[in-house]
C-alpha cells in the first residue's frame, strides 16, 4: 500500500497546536519510519517537548527541574526606558532600577544584576582577583548542579584559589597565613547550602574575617534578603533554620555578597552583586558584565519582586505564599479532591537551599505508581513515588490547579 503524502498526512493533524512545518516534520518522521499510523503521536510528541507549564506536585518548593521559584509575570509589548534617563533625557544604565531596589532592601551601598549566581562569582573573581589568589576553606569548595565547582569557576574567572584550613575545621590564622604567603586578593566564603558538614567543625565568620584588612566575598546562593523575614505576618519561620541572609551578612563586614534571585528571594532566574560601591562598580565595568547582563523580562520581573518585599507583601510573592500555607488548609484541599487518602507529608524547599530542613505539610496518597500517567496529562502533574505509592504534595500545588490535578488522577487509574 502506498504510503499518504507528507503534505496530506501533515493537514490531517492541523487540530494540533503547532505551526505547519512542525507538523510536517512529524508526518515526514512517521513515514520514513514506515508507520504513518503514528504521525499524531510523533506530533504530541514534538508538543510535549517545548517549555510548557507543568505542575509541580513534589514538595519540592524550589524544584530546579521545574523552574525554581514560580513566578506569575507580563510585559506590556512597548518600548520601556531599560538604559534611558528620563531626568536628563540621555542614555541610562540598566542597574539603575532593580539594582536600586536591591540596595534599599539590603543596606548594600551599590549592586549589579546578572543572569545566575554562577555568573555573580565569575563576574567578581574575574574583576577582583584576575591572576591574583582566593583563600576559600576546604570545607567550601562545592559543586552546585549541573556539575558546576568552586575551584572550576575560579579556573575559568582567571583568578588563583588558595586552599586553606581542612574540610572540617576552618580558623582564622588560616585565612591570615594565606593573606600572608600568597597576598591574597580576596577572603571567599560559599555558603554550603546544598549540603551541611556536623560533628567536629569550625568555621571563621564574616565578622572576623572582616579584620584582616582584605575584601571579604561571600556568596550566599540562596538568597533569603532579610533576617528579619518583615514581608511575612509571622515573622522568620522555623524552617529556615540558621540559614544566612544578605543584609546582615553586609552588616557584618562583608565587602560583597553574591545570591540566586530564583531560590528563596522568590523572583526570576538572576543573580546579584552586592556591597561597597567600588567593588561593585569594578565588576560591572568589566568586559564580562555585557555577557552576563540579563534583559528588560528580567529587570523588570525582578523589580515586581523587589517592590513586593518593600510593600511587606510576602504573599504576593508564589514561593512564599506556598511555604507559608497553613497545613489545616492543605489537609482540607486533599480532602475536597476525593482522589485518594488525605496524608500529612513533609515538604522541602529544594534547589540547592536548606538541607535537611522541612516544612510540615499535607496531600494525596494513592495506589501504585502512577507518575507517568500523571506526566501524560494535559497539563502534567509532577508527584513523586515512595514504596508503589504515589504522593502529591499539595505545598507546592496551586490552589487553582487543584481540578487539574483531579483529573489527571481521574485519568490515570
Amino acid at each position: 500500500m502506498r504510503p499518504p503524502s507528507v503534505d496530506s498526512l501533515a493537514r490531517s493533524l492541523s487540530d494540533i497546536d503547532l505551526p505547519p512545518p512542525l507538523l510536517v516534520d512529524a508526518a515526514r518522521t512517521a513515514i520514513s519510519n514506515g508507520q504513518p499510523d503514528s504521525a499524531r503521536d510523533e506530533a504530541v510528541r514534538l508538543q510535549r517537548a517545548l517549555l510548557g507549564p507543568a505542575i509541580n506536585a513534589t514538595g519540592v518548593l524550589l524544584h530546579t527541574n521545574l523552574g525554581r521559584a514560580p513566578l506569575a509575570y507580563s510585559q506590556p509589548a512597548k518600548a520601556t526606558n531599560l538604559e534611558f534617563d528620563l531626568e536628563t533625557g540621555t542614555r541610562g544604565s540598566r542597574n539603575h532600577h532593580a539594582a536600586n531596589l536591591i540596595c534599599r532592601l539590603t543596606g548594600a551601598q551599590a549592586a549589579v544584576i546578572v543572569n545566575n549566581c554562577s555568573a555573580a562569582v565569575t563576574l567578581v573573581l574575574a574583576a577582583l582577583a584576575r591572576d591574583r589568589a582566593v583563600a576559600v576553606s576546604r570545607g567550601e569548595l562545592v559543586e552546585i548542579g549541573g556539575g558546576f565547582r568552586v575551584p572550576d569557576v575560579m579556573a575559568e574567572s582567571g583568578a588563583r584559589l588558595v586552599e586553606v584550613g581542612t574540610t572540617n575545621r576552618t580558623r582564622l590564622d588560616d585565612y591570615r597565613t594565606a593573606h600572608q604567603v600568597h597576598q591574597a586578593a580576596l577572603l571567599m566564603k560559599v555558603h554550603p547550602s546544598n549540603y551541611r558538614i556536623s560533628g567536629f567543625t569550625e568555621e571563621t565568620s564574616v565578622k572576623s574575617l572582616a579584620t584582616l584588612g582584605v575584601p571579604v566575598v561571600v556568596d550566599l546562593g540562596s538568597g533569603l534578603i532579610d533576617d528579619a523575614c518583615s514581608w511575612l505576618q509571622e515573622g522568620r519561620p522555623s524552617w529556615l533554620g540558621e540559614e544566612p541572609a544578605v543584609k546582615q551578612t553586609l552588616e557584618s563586614g562583608a565587602d560583597l555578597v553574591t545570591f540566586s534571585c530564583d531560590k528563596l528571594f522568590g523572583g526570576p532566574q538572576a543573580g546579584v552583586i552586592a556591597g561597597r560601591s567600588d567593588l561593585v562598580e569594578a565588576c560591572a565595568n568589566h568586559p564580562l558584565m555585557r555577557a552576563f547582563r540579563p534583559g528588560a523580562l528580567v529587570l523588570n520581573a525582578l523589580q515586581q519582586t523587589a517592590l513586593a518585599y518593600l510593600r511587606r507583601d510576602g504573599d504576593s510573592i508564589p514561593f512564599w505564599r506556598m511555604a507559608q500555607t497553613p497545613v489545616t488548609e492543605l489537609l482540607s484541599r486533599a480532602d475536597a479532591m476525593s482522589i485518594g487518602r488525605t496524608v500529612h507529608t513533609m515538604a522541602m524547599t529544594g534547589g540547592g537551599s536548606l538541607p535537611g530542613e522541612q516544612i510540615p505539610s499535607a496531600g494525596v496518597e494513592i495506589d501504585g505508581d502512577i507518575s507517568r500517567r500523571l506526566r501524560d496529562a494535559n497539563t502534567p502533574v509532577i508527584a513523586r513515588v515512595h514504596d508503589q505509592t504515589t504522593v502529591i504534595d499539595l505545598r507546592t500545588v496551586d490552589p487553582g490547579d487543584d481540578s487539574l490535578v483531579v483529573a489527571a488522577v481521574a485519568s490515570s487509574i
